[in-house]
């Protein structure tokens, strides 16, 4: 794993590593208090050799080499029931000889005579008493029984009480600083391997990078999470001035460097899984377009769970469904919006065969059709993965644009829906990544211009509202005083259906 990448995941999961870490340390600090104090107390004794009779350089040599052999063993014989039980006996402890060996600890440093003997107890005038008795029962035991010569006499083999054992004022066990500190050592370690296991068994897509590690398609817009996209999807024409509005129409501006397929501008919003803001991203960017003076047809081909017509405010009982059954034409059906090019086809009625009437031939002539009188065609469809309505239209359009859900879609889900494009030889023009979060790792936002959108919302508030009036008074102005054939037609023909009457006043 890269730096940057390993950084991008502590970044995304800095709360796991901070918890795991804080347990850790609050689990070490309860622990040093409910742990019973112990100390320690220690002596040194010194193991000699004597030879009898030696007086040369070679003889204390060899002295001194037995006695270091000797002091391997008698580490062992420390701890045994022969030196320990005489101490039980003398201090009349409530215990057995490997209970008290739990609590008594014998070493000897490398090439030298030396022993150390160690007692612990939770008393620290204890430890030192014990550690005294001990060191004594040893000496007795060695220089008394192990080393004195059958027919009697002194031993070769003496050992000597190099320090007396002192009262502990400090307990070695437990060291609260010691534990805090291994604790938070080992939370760190811990939190950063459960983030590095969280980020690899967690598929979800969060970034720029994670789309591009799914497929081949480029990104060509991110669009930020919109709190209130439930009751005013519309951002760029409630809040204009937002960094919201304008990630659309950087949308926009990508889009125009596209190379779409000859003079066709037509193409399919679509997503992976439903709920990823296609239709949200597929009306925004219809009106973005609009906003440049072009001409742009917003259509509602999502034939299962319609949503354009109430994004637009519109009325949508009549539409793309009364077309592709030849119950009415293009224009019967096609609702002006604003005072901008901007027109829209709603879905209609919800028939109960969607992917037939969008794979017809007649959609194929209304698509063709509506790109010669256009010079964008959007086009929102049901999501790839669980119908096939999405790629029976890419066949007919330049190409589709996928919408991505940051935090909610898979990196699976995003390859299985650009791998579905593909089999079928259709051209996927880009992905957009919406819902970003504004903070943390992968997060959207315009940073220091943030507050000049801000100030700008305010000031063009009410020229916006104005503009969106006085489009409205003319479009009814203009619905009212000169009616065509054709519009007469199709408000006979929507009264028939029950549909919208498009000499109404557009949004």
């Amino acid at each position: 794993m890269e730096l940057r990448a390993f950084v991008a995941v502590l970044r995304s999961n800095w709360q796991v590593v901070v918890v795991v870490t804080v347990g850790a340390v609050l689990l070490a600090a309860v622990a040093s208090l409910l742990t019973t104090k112990t100390y320690s107390s220690s002596t040194q004794l010194f193991v000699s050799v004597s030879s009898l009779g030696a007086s040369d350089a070679g003889d204390l040599v060899q002295g001194s080499s037995a006695a270091q052999a000797k002091v391997r063993s008698y580490v062992d014989v420390v701890t045994s029931g022969r030196v320990l039980q005489p101490v039980i006996d003398e201090r009349g402890l409530d215990s057995t000889p490997g209970e008290l060996a739990a609590r008594v600890e014998a070493s000897s440093p490398v090439n030298t005579s030396l022993i150390t003997i160690e007692v612990t107890d939770a008393d620290p005038a204890r430890a030192a008493q014990l550690t005294a008795a001990v060191a004594a029962s040893f000496e007795s035991v060695v220089e008394d029984e192990l080393e004195r010569p059958e027919g009697g006499g002194s031993g070769l083999v003496s050992v000597e009480t190099l320090d007396v054992p002192v009262v502990p004022t400090t307990p070695t066990n437990p060291r609260p600083v010691l534990w805090l500190c291994l604790a938070a050592a080992l939370g760190l370690l811990s939190g950063t391997a459960l983030a590095l296991l969280r980020s690899t068994l967690d598929t979800r897509i969060r970034s720029k990078s994670d789309v591009e590690a799914a497929g081949d398609a480029p990104v060509i817009g991110a669009i930020g999470f919109h709190v209130d996209a439930s009751t005013s999807p519309l951002i760029v024409v409630d809040e204009p001035r937002s960094p919201l509005a304008e990630s659309f129409r950087a949308l926009r501006t990508n889009l125009q460097f596209v190379a779409f397929d000859g003079q066709r501008r037509s193409f399919v919003v679509t997503s992976a899984m439903p709920s990823e803001g296609k239709s949200t991203t597929a009306a925004n960017l219809a009106v973005c377009l609009a906003e440049t003076g072009a001409s742009v047809l917003l259509v509602d081909a999502d034939l299962r769970r319609p949503r354009v017509a109430e994004l637009m405010g519109l009325e949508g009982a009549a539409g793309l469904t009364d077309l592709l059954v030849g119950r009415a034409e293009l224009v019967d059906v096609v609702q002006p919006w604003g005072g901008s090019r901007l027109s829209v086809l709603p879905s209609g009625s919800v028939p109960p065969n969607p992917s037939e009437l969008l794979g017809s031939v007649a959609m194929s002539s209304l698509i063709a059709e509506a790109e010669a009188a256009h010079d964008f065609v959007v086009i929102d469809s049901p999501p790839l993965l669980p119908v096939t309505d999405a790629a029976v239209l890419s066949r007919r359009v330049s190409g589709l644009i996928v919408v991505v859900a940051a935090r909610r879609s898979t990196r699976h889900q995003l390859r299985q829906a650009l791998a579905s494009v593909s089999e079928i030889g259709s051209r996927t023009l880009g992905v957009v990544l919406t819902m970003v979060p504004a903070r943390g790792a992968g997060a959207y936002g315009y940073g220091a211009y943030t507050g000049y959108f801000a100030a700008q919302s305010e000031s063009h508030e009410d020229a916006a509202a104005g503009a969106r009036a006085a489009a409205t008074a003319a479009a009814s102005a203009s619905a009212s005083a000169a009616p065509t054939a054709a519009s007469a037609s199709a408000a006979s023909t929507a009264a028939s259906a029950g549909g919208p009457d498009t000499t109404r006043p557009t949004r």
